[in-house]
């Protein structure tokens, strides 16, 4: 199952709306076939893995991070790919939540007469597909937050500075990142300051980015932009509120970049809870938010982030520098969002921490 889940992790960022999933298929003792969900989202894990095994797979046992499919998507079900295999053992690490599954896959593997176990791994698995079964069940993707500061946790100079606060080891990490999302989004004060194109450029990942989103309420996206320049090569979405104007929203759309308009919140800026949940709806699992201090603030503020990666560079920017989170309205300490650290490693010259952001 290890090695399922290792094989899985490969689909993350290529493979949304659908899961990430690995699949292992061992006869006595040895590894006779494996796969993983494709880009696209198919072929499905459990498919990949039989074609490698062909006949060895029947009296196998197969090992598969999440329960195989029960319905007809636009692939027949997996559950039934592994009972015409002749497989005598299916392993299961979790039970898929959505609705055209959920047990079903399991119970179809059950009265073909073959040996189901589940649970093996089962926090890995659920882990790995954290945005999978978010949006099946909460109806919005898992929310990573991406800071790269000053140790006293500044992004910039009081002039707006900022290139480059962390090295370029942290720089490729980041890239690395963004391989492994289904999207990446950045306020439109980011997009402003820094005109980047948020794409993957490591070699071999070029392939890699993900769709890149702007929060902009009013549309503040020049149509000179890096990213609007390049939004039929890498697609551009921005999240927006009703009532701008249209010919600016023509605009936009005639150069390819893709508009959300979502009810706005009490500040007038864009609803993020209902942003996230248009996300969802359009196939988005894993989202990547690097910028800026206001979304990040407000994802915090409003409970919506899930992790926190933060790239902490050994400089000190002072007081009068611009901070990673803007205010998030705290008048009591006790009050404070909690986090807990899971992960720390060097990155180059700079640390990592990895947060989870405790609800």
């Amino acid at each position: 199952m290890a090695l399922a889940l290792r094989l899985a992790r490969r689909g993350l960022g290529r493979v949304a709306p659908n899961p990430a999933v690995g699949c292992v298929i061992v006869r006595d003792g040895v590894v006779v076939g494996r796969g993983w969900t494709q880009p696209g989202g198919r072929p499905h894990a459990e498919v990949g893995a039989l074609a490698a095994a062909g006949e060895q797979a029947r009296g196998a046992t197969a090992y598969v991070t999440l329960e195989p499919c029960s319905h007809h998507g636009k692939t027949p079900p997996c559950c039934d790919a592994l009972i015409d295999a002749g497989v005598a053992r299916v392993v299961v690490a979790v039970q898929d939540p959505d609705g055209r599954v959920n047990g079903q896959g399991l119970a179809r593997l059950k009265q073909a007469g073959i040996t189901v176990t589940t649970g093996l791994c089962e926090t890995e698995a659920r882990t790995l597909n954290e945005g999978f079964m978010l949006a099946k069940t909460a109806g919005r993707p898992v929310v990573t937050l991406k800071m790269a500061t000053s140790l006293d946790g500044k992004i910039a100079t009081k002039t707006g500075n900022s290139k480059w606060i962390t090295g370029d080891a942290a720089r490729r990490y980041g890239h690395l990142l963004r391989a492994s999302h289904d999207a990446i989004m950045v306020g439109v004060g980011t997009a402003l300051a820094d005109n980047p194109s948020l794409t993957c450029r490591i070699d071999g990942l070029l392939d890699r980015s993900p769709v890149r989103i702007v929060a902009d309420t009013r549309l503040s996206l020049p149509l000179t932009s890096e990213l609007v320049k390049t939004a039929r090569q890498v697609p551009v979405w921005i999240v927006t509120v009703p009532g701008n104007d249209p010919d600016r929203l023509e605009a936009f759309r005639d150069l390819g970049v893709e508009i959300i308009e979502v009810k706005p919140s009490e500040s007038g800026f864009a609803h993020m809870k209902t942003a996230l949940d248009v996300l969802a709806q359009r196939g988005i699992t894993r989202l990547l938010v690097e910028g800026g201090s206001h979304l990040q603030a407000s994802l915090v503020k409003e409970h919506l982030a899930d992790y926190l990666m933060w790239f902490r560079a050994a400089k000190i920017i002072g007081g009068d520098g611009i901070s990673a989170l803007q205010s998030i309205g705290l008048t009591n300490v006790g009050l404070a969002p909690s986090l807990e650290l899971l992960e720390t490693r060097r990155v180059g010259g700079d640390q990592l921490e990895k947060y989870l952001l405790r609800k």
